[in-house]
């Protein structure tokens, strides 16, 4: 019946709607309650209250910037005024030593030292390490040296593969040796020695630009492509010697000058000739040159080359020519030159190098006529800067630029008992001499700065290879090999020839003495004088 009751007033109240008052229900159901009513919140009013304690909190904390910044003129104070509860007392009477406090550990009780005074050291240092950086000339590697004896003849050919592992030299003797920095040790010995042209001087070495192959330009009209290992690759055809116009030539006919592999094609390289032209071959076709440029005078006639080169990104072919001309073409159009001054140098002289700028836009040329000139490919009527004096005996002096593009490098030579080769460097700017290096008592020929090493490599005319580099600065190359013990010689020992004594011996020996008493008439003095030479 209590349940019929129940049903009832729960019909009743989801009919209505409405509830009625809990005294009734609970006695209805027959218990005193429902338990703890639920807290009821009002949204509206808690967000009214948090938006007012906020606009509060704001505007005190402004009047507090505004009467600080009145005060004190700066806004060091309100830029450290922390919203939110106060600050303890303890760590507001600390307060003023925060700036000085250091984050970590506490410092070790005998510590007397100071940060301020680190901190300006190390900003010392910086500046100092600024600085460096700022001169060119702190950037040369020269407080070490190695020297690698080649021979005793002039060193005129230099080459380093891109990875910087392995030197190559030619010289006057007809020799190429092969130098690998992380296979020697203190002794410095070249690994192999051979004569790839037989009995011409050889005047160009250059690795290709995936370092696998060499190209030799020697005295003779055909180049030659060796691998790493020296065996040959490659053998430029010949030309015939008999037909006039070059152009239909298929090699040169006369000696060689100079040689370079194509910066960006790995199988294609240039030489030129005494025969007046500039060719470029391709590794893979040996029996013909792929095209050629010949020079010309203002008269139209034909001039030799005496260097060549190619521009940084490949797409410029430039040679200097013996009347003191420098005639650049595009590498695709062999027919007229993009840029031509023919007064560059002296004429009659034998300009020795040209050498392009790591950006492109300039041109340094090293002149028979005892100079040193730069050039704006943009502006190529005259030079920009130059400079005169410095000797050269050689047509094969070399000149380059620093890998930071910021000086330039030449050599200077001498005659015999009179003095120092030197290394010169130039700013490229001002072109001002900044620094000089005294290499040895012969002519400086090549110099070559590699840009991975920071390296400078120098030969000279006494047969002499000197290694420049900076223990700090410089990377691999020299420092591989100097930090290596000299391996013990093997002695080979000396044997004598030992006798071994027999009956046979000695019954032989005795047999001979009685021959010879007999064969002297019986005199004892002849006997004892050849057993004593038998003995």
């Amino acid at each position: 019946m209590e349940s019929n009751t129940v049903n009832k007033a729960l019909t009743s109240f989801t009919a209505t709607g409405k509830t009625s008052d809990d005294g009734d229900i609970a006695s209805v159901m027959g218990f005193s309650g429902f338990g703890k009513k639920a807290r009821t919140f009002d949204l509206d009013a808690i967000f009214e209250q948090t938006r007012r304690t906020a606009i509060e909190r704001s505007q005190h904390v402004l009047v507090q910037k505004s009467d600080s910044s009145s005060d004190s003129g700066s806004d060091s104070d309100s830029d450290s005024e922390l919203i939110g509860p106060p600050v303890p007392p303890q760590h507001a009477a600390q307060q003023g030593d925060d700036d000085d406090e250091l984050v970590g550990p506490p410092l070790p009780p005998g510590y007397t030292g100071s940060t301020a005074h680190s901190d300006d050291d190390d900003d010392e240092e910086g500046e100092a390490q600024d600085d460096d950086d700022d001169n060119p000339v702190k950037r040369i590697p020269d407080t070490h040296e190695i020297t690698l004896q080649h021979g005793t003849k002039t060193v005129s050919a230099l080459g380093l593969d891109p990875s910087g592992a392995r030197l190559v030299s030619g010289g006057y003797d007809y020799d190429v040796r092969f130098w690998d920095f992380a296979g020697m040790d203190q002794a410095l010995q070249a690994f192999r020695s051979l004569q790839p042209c037989e009995c011409h001087q050889i005047k160009a070495l250059q690795y290709s630009i995936t370092g696998d192959v060499m190209l030799v330009v020697s005295g003779n009209a055909q180049a030659k492509v060796l691998d790493r290992d020296g065996f040959s690759v490659m053998e430029c055809v010949k030309g015939d010697q008999y037909i006039v116009d070059m152009a239909n030539t298929k090699g040169h006919t006369a000696m060689l000058n100079c040689g370079c592999w194509h910066p960006k094609i790995k199988e294609e390289f240039m030489t030129c000739s005494n025969d007046g032209t500039v060719r470029t071959w391709d590794l893979n076709s040996e029996k013909k040159h792929k095209s050629v440029f010949k020079p010309r005078s203002f008269q139209g006639k034909k001039v030799i080359p005496t260097c060549c080169t190619y521009s940084r990104d490949g797409k410029l072919i430039a040679a200097g020519c013996q009347d003191g001309s420098i005639q650049i073409w595009d590498r695709n159009l062999s027919v007229h030159t993009k840029f031509h001054c023919r007064q560059a140098h002296t004429p009659g002289s034998d300009t020795s190098c040209l050498s392009f700028s790591y950006d492109g836009t300039m041109l340094a040329s090293r002149g028979g006529d005892d100079t040193l000139k730069m050039w704006d490919i943009r502006n190529f009527r005259k030079p920009v800067n130059g400079v005169s004096g410095l000797t050269n005996y050689f047509s094969m002096t070399d000149c380059c630029f620093s890998p930071d593009d910021k000086l330039l490098v030449t050599g200077t030579s001498v005659k015999k008992d009179e003095g120092n080769g030197k290394l010169v460097f130039f700013d490229r700017i001002s072109f001002q001499r900044v620094y000089e290096i005294d290499v040895t008592n012969a002519s400086v020929v090549r110099c070559l700065w590699h840009p991975k090493l920071n390296q400078i490599m120098v030969g000279t005319g006494n047969g002499l290879v000197k290694v420049y580099y900076d223990p700090v600065k410089s990377h691999r190359g020299a420092k591989l090999c100097v930090v290596k013990s000299k391996r013990k010689e093997k002695h080979a020992e000396a044997l004598t020839q030992d006798y071994i004594i027999t009956r046979k011996f000695l019954y032989t020996q005795v047999c001979s003495v009685e021959l010879r008493y007999e064969d002297c008439g019986g005199h004892l003095s002849a006997v004892n004088s050849d057993v004593q030479e038998t003995i």
